[in-house]
């Protein structure tokens, strides 16, 4: 089986999925990668086919998306050009994590595909919203990506297509302990913005992911860390607690260790209003910004008790075995004695 991956390189969350269930893939045949997008900062760790700048959005220094950067970054002619020219038609199966150009060529030449990942889950109406839907953020999540197929991971099962989270091994196998800092990754802040409110909290020590720092560099009471997979992961295991984006990965792995977890979504990124909604249900504290009120919001999160770490129904295999059944169209028994070296559960 020839497969065509699709994976959108906007942040890092994407391509840490795809390296974790990459390895399951190429157990059912040949994967080739596209990449598209211009603005992660975690390399992609196996062979890239295909690549492209996509359609990328940006962040400004102060928590929100930069519109006047992503529209001068928009080339429609580039765009039409690799929409004619990716060779979806090529392969047994297109998997598409959320990537605008595969849909769109997929429509063109009229090839199935499956939108497998997060934001495949936003399609069902069981899944939460904020207060005020935002159509402009409806249409986007429902047809940015649109696709033959739906396999959606979200933080719980709200429909009988969505799964759990896929959590990176190197977390799933972790033993959690508390070293006393805080796990900070703002990546729509600048560090300038973030010591500002972080800088008098003197009591406590945060350990900042930054997009800017090319070494760790000690700042009073906060340390800046240059983006990486490894040393993210480290302080993330050993933190006290975690500051974060609205995304789905890093929360996701924040339950599964049981941190405390407090998230402030990107302004005008509607599908982080759509997961701070969810996360709030689940009693997640919800931060609008860095202001003036974010002080208040820290010391009563601090007085918070933990949860209960998140538990998880399905492994990374037995989630890609039910996209592979699902979108193949292929019953267990055939998988089977297609691939008898498999373990299905």
């Amino acid at each position: 089986m020839k497969i065509f991956y699709a994976v959108q390189a906007t942040g890092n969350g994407h391509i840490s999925r795809a390296m974790e269930i990459l390895p399951y893939l190429e157990r059912y045949g040949q994967v080739d990668l596209f990449l598209s997008g211009a603005n992660s900062t975690l390399p992609m760790q196996a062979p890239v086919k295909y690549r492209s700048e996509g359609l990328c959005f940006f962040y400004s220094s102060k928590g929100g998306l930069d519109y006047a950067k992503t529209f001068r970054k928009f080339a429609p002619w580039r765009i039409l050009k690799e929409v004619r020219d990716l060779p979806v038609d090529k392969y047994d199966l297109v998997i598409n994590d959320f990537e605008s150009i595969t849909a769109l060529a997929c429509a063109h030449k009229k090839v199935p595909s499956v939108n497998f990942g997060h934001q495949a889950s936003f399609v069902s109406d069981k899944v939460p919203r904020p207060e005020r839907k935002n159509p402009f953020g409806e249409w986007i999540l429902h047809n940015y990506a649109r696709a033959s197929q739906y396999v959606g991971l979200h933080f719980n099962c709200y429909d009988n297509f969505i799964l759990p989270p896929i959590i990176k091994r190197d977390i799933l196998q972790a033993e959690p302990h508390d070293r006393g800092h805080i796990t900070v990754y703002l990546p729509s802040y600048s560090d300038a913005v973030i010591r500002q409110y972080l800088s008098c909290l003197t009591d406590y020590c945060f350990q900042v992911f930054s997009r800017e720092v090319r070494q760790t560099t000690r700042q009073g009471n906060i340390t800046f860390i240059p983006v990486g997979k490894d040393r993210f992961n480290r302080s993330l295991i050993g933190c006290a607690g975690i500051i974060a984006n609205a995304g789905f990965e890093t929360p996701a792995e924040a339950l599964y260790l049981g941190k405390k977890l407090l998230v402030m979504p990107i302004h005008g990124q509607y599908e982080q209003l759509c997961n701070a909604a969810a996360l709030s249900q689940m009693g997640v504290p919800v931060a609008n910004a860095l202001d003036r009120n974010f002080e208040a919001i820290f010391h009563g999160w601090m007085a918070q008790k933990k949860k209960t770490p998140l538990s998880l129904d399905h492994s990374t295999e037995s989630i890609i075995s039910f996209m592979m059944h699902h979108c193949t169209g292929r019953k267990k028994y055939e998988l089977d004695l297609l691939y008898p070296d498999l373990t299905f559960n």
